[in-house]
């Protein structure tokens, strides 16, 4: 306000002084102190009421300087209107240069911090980052409003590439549209250009796959503002740059979850998860707290994982989560069904399992242990305490398994199979592999190039097929609500991926080129390993959902009977002691569909 008022001064006298040439009359000079009596006070209070004591001068917007150049203009008319009615008076040409003075120099003075900021980083140094912008729209300009204002974003922004023709060779806050997408390597050569921003947060998974397919041969890092979903719920902002991750090379759509019926599933429901301190397990639990269960119980055998999941569901719910946890081994029968009886879970989610197929290979009575025998527990207690619903994680390592942790899953499915005269509804879910999750090969190849590479493949033509965790939650859930009694459940896990093909985009994710900065190099096979994995058992008797995403496979029943000898084989197998060879081999005669992978790998190198 003392600004102001040094300000309505110098400019009043400023503007004197030019209309009269320098040579002022005395009188001038005697009718302009009494103009001032009004004009501060009013100026004072115009500004008050229109809030231009409120802006934070280093983050002055177009938006801004156009309202302040308003409120300079009312509180010169409303001056204006007082002094002429008050009988004070002055040269009509003053009022014309005192108006253009005053706009000019009470925004000026307010955005000159923000214009100083904006100079002095388009003026950084050679060696900082260089910024290529995707995105002319509000994604962009959000970015160089936040570049201009704060210091979150290092570097500096020094072209944007936009599909829309109409805006190329125009600038937005400086910044030279230079082109479309296919301008793009063009543009990083010419600009010296080291990070590219994708900033079109409501781009479609398809479009923005095409995008930075060119981005990953330019040698940049590549980084991404948020998803719109997550613009939208609050949860980041659009400021909130990352890295961009592998999914978004997959070109999939985000899943769309049914939120009316899982809601109804899970609402003021008591649900259990085994294993949900793990990759899978925790994100259930994430994704169920959202949905208001009465109650949460999370059994982990691994304390670690379950403190973790414990702690950011207190950080993020508090006391409006009732939420338990359990440290227990599914392989204890007693513990389970003690823990089961004290619970009583209206839905139990059994993502509890040993997973690693090379090491359950070589331990082979320990998969049987928990997984199967573990699974059982599991089942047998949901049948005994009157549990509604029962869904369980299964993998598409199940499906004409070629490696026992696959056999051992497929037992599983079979144990649910032969669940039918009972309360409880059984369920299973068979998706592929999970991007990011414990053990997984993203992970293992990050790690590798962090360390220089050389990144270890095992076949250069395995494929696969993969989908994010929070994916794989979510269509467990609108799986579970809608299961009806033994269905398996198939996730579309959308086209398959060459595992090289993989390795190389992260590669060059990392800003390094495959083969020149990290070598990818061929290990073999690992035993049980095949060159590419199923979903389905039959096809032929697959059928749709109400979900896209979601297939169910309904499943031959199999008699209690028949399954508890197969238990009882497996349990004398284990308690002798059997070699590691005959507990597969007995496997194989359990479990008709498990084949030997060179049999499988055989037909596909066959067919190639």
């Amino acid at each position: 306000m003392l600004l102001d008022c040094l300000a309505v001064f110098c400019v009043g006298g400023l503007s004197i002084l030019l209309r009269f040439d320098f040579e002022v009359p005395e009188w001038v000079w005697a009718s302009w102190g009494k103009y001032l009596l009004v004009q501060i006070p009013v100026t004072l209070a115009v500004f008050w009421v229109r809030r231009m004591y409120h802006y934070i001068w280093r983050a002055i917007t177009a938006y801004d300087m156009a309202n302040m150049a308003l409120s300079s203009v009312l509180a010169f008319a409303l001056s204006l209107v007082v002094n002429l009615l008050c009988g004070f008076r002055m040269p009509r040409s003053f009022y014309f240069i005192l108006l253009i003075l005053s706009v000019f120099v009470q925004v000026g003075m307010r955005s000159i911090l923000r214009l100083w900021t904006m100079f002095a980083r388009m003026q950084g140094q050679d060696d900082e980052e260089r910024i290529l912008l995707i995105g002319a729209g509000e994604g962009g300009r959000a970015i160089l409003n936040e570049k201009a204002t704060s210091g979150r974003i290092p570097g500096r922004i020094c072209c944007i590439v936009d599909d829309n023709a109409d805006k190329w060779g125009k600038y937005l806050d400086g910044v030279l549209i230079y082109g479309g997408r296919e301008q793009i390597p063009e543009a990083v050569e010419k600009f010296r250009i080291t990070q590219i921003i994708f900033a079109i947060p409501t781009c479609a998974a398809k479009e923005k796959q095409e995008i930075l397919d060119i981005c990953k041969d330019t040698r940049c890092v590549i980084r991404s503002v948020p998803g719109i979903y997550d613009i939208v719920t609050g949860a980041v902002q659009i400021s909130d740059i990352k890295e961009i991750q592998l999914e978004d090379l997959l070109g999939r759509e985000p899943v769309r979850l049914n939120m009316e019926l899982v809601a109804g599933f899970l609402k003021d429901r008591t649900v259990m998860v085994t294993g949900g301190g793990g990759s899978i397990g925790s994100e259930l639990c994430r994704q169920i707290a959202k949905f208001e269960p009465a109650r949460l119980v999370v059994i982990d055998s691994y304390e670690n994982n379950a403190y973790e999941i414990q702690q950011e569901l207190i950080r993020t719910y508090g006391e409006k989560l009732d939420l338990k946890v359990e440290i227990a081994s599914i392989r204890d029968k007693q513990r389970t069904y003690g823990v089961v009886e004290h619970y009583r879970p209206d839905v139990i989610f059994h993502a509890a399992a040993h997973k690693h197929v090379p090491l359950m290979e070589a331990c082979p009575s320990e998969a049987i242990k928990n997984n199967v025998f573990g699974t059982y527990h599991v089942v047998r207690a949901a049948e005994k305490f009157g549990v509604k619903k029962f869904v369980m994680i299964s993998t598409d390592k199940a499906v004409n398994p070629t490696n026992f942790m696959g056999a051992t899953k497929r037992f599983c499915e079979m144990i649910l199979q032969s669940r039918q005269k009972t309360g409880t509804e059984f369920c299973a879910v068979r998706f592929g592999n999970v991007l990011g999750s414990n053990g997984s090969v993203v992970p293992l190849f990050k790690k590798q190039i962090e360390n220089g590479g050389p990144i270890t493949l095992t076949d250069k033509r395995i494929i696969r097929y993969f989908m994010t965790i929070p994916e794989a939650a979510q269509l467990v859930l609108e799986a579970g609500a809608m299961a009806k009694h033994n269905q398996v459940f198939v996730l579309d896990m959308g086209e398959p991926v060459k595992i090289l093909d993989l390795a190389e985009n992260l590669i060059r994710l990392s800003g390094l080129v495959p083969y020149v900065d990290i070598q990818i190099e061929e290990i073999g096979l690992r035993p049980g390993e095949k060159l590419y994995e199923e979903l389905l058992i039959d096809n032929e008797n697959l059928q749709k959902t109400a979900n896209s995403k979601i297939f169910v496979e309904e499943q031959v029943p199999i008699s209690p009977e028949q399954l508890m000898e197969h238990l009882l084989v497996l349990d004398r197998a284990v308690t002798d002691e059997n070699s590691k060879e005959d507990i597969i081999e007995l496997m194989k005669s359990l479990v008709p569909t498990y084949r030997d992978p060179s049999e499988i790998n055989d037909m596909v190198e066959a067919s190639t």
